[in-house]
């Protein structure tokens, strides 16, 4: 056996055993992801395994909408979702941790941001969403679903928001340790009431693509 075969067999068990362990923790401890883990959100290996442009493409997200990054973190999407609507869209970025929100602060300040006016950093809880009735055109949730308490609350609440003919884009990534299965978010959202379009992706990495065609 070569070393690098060794090598990888090594880097393989330290993985399966990281995940292992962290399922074990986050079948019984919900917490949102601590500000720390900020620098894995923003890696290079998280743009390549969930590059900002094929979300954007999968969650139907196009110039002059308006977008809510609901668990937005650092911002590692906020920026280039904000970029991509435009000065006449709006993105909210939302966050349930102040920590996260000051992160996001920071990288708006940097010189390659500061031509970019149109992202509204909330603190809020996903379960009670401060925004009116049918006055959202896209809501994005990457790998925060099941970090929620009552994920099934939480779709209630988006579907409210969220505009007739609107999109919900829930993305999943199977390093994150709450992740669920493509076929188990679409039967949440089947459930919670919203309308299939259309699935992309692979176990590694999905969109689930929503609408919403009834009013309230």
């Amino acid at each position: 056996m070569t070393v690098i075969k060794l090598l990888l067999i090594i880097v393989a068990g330290i993985i399966l055993i990281h995940q292992v362990v962290m399922r074990i923790v986050r079948r019984f401890w919900h917490f949102p992801a601590p500000a720390f883990i900020s620098h894995v959100l923003d890696s290079k290996l998280r743009q390549r395994v969930q590059p900002p442009e094929r979300l954007m493409k999968w969650s139907g997200i196009a110039e002059g909408m308006t977008v809510l990054d609901l668990g937005c973190g650092s911002g590692a999407l906020t920026i280039p979702y904000a970029r991509a609507v435009g000065q006449d869209g709006r993105v909210y970025a939302l966050d349930i941790q102040p920590d996260m929100l000051a992160l996001l602060a920071q990288k708006l300040a940097q010189p390659d941001n500061k031509g970019i006016s149109n992202v509204l950093p909330i603190r809020a809880s996903a379960e009670d969403l401060p925004f009116a009735d049918n006055s959202l055109d896209v809501v994005c949730v990457t790998t925060v679903l099941y970090e929620i308490p009552d994920p099934q609350q939480a779709l209630r609440e988006i579907k409210r928001v969220l505009r007739v003919g609107g999109y919900l884009a829930i993305s999943e990534l199977f390093m994150d340790p709450d992740y669920r299965l493509k076929s188990t978010t679409i039967k949440l959202g089947l459930q919670a009431g919203f309308v299939l379009e259309e699935a992309f992706g692979n176990l590694w990495a999905y969109t689930v693509r929503f609408t919403r065609l009834e009013a309230i």
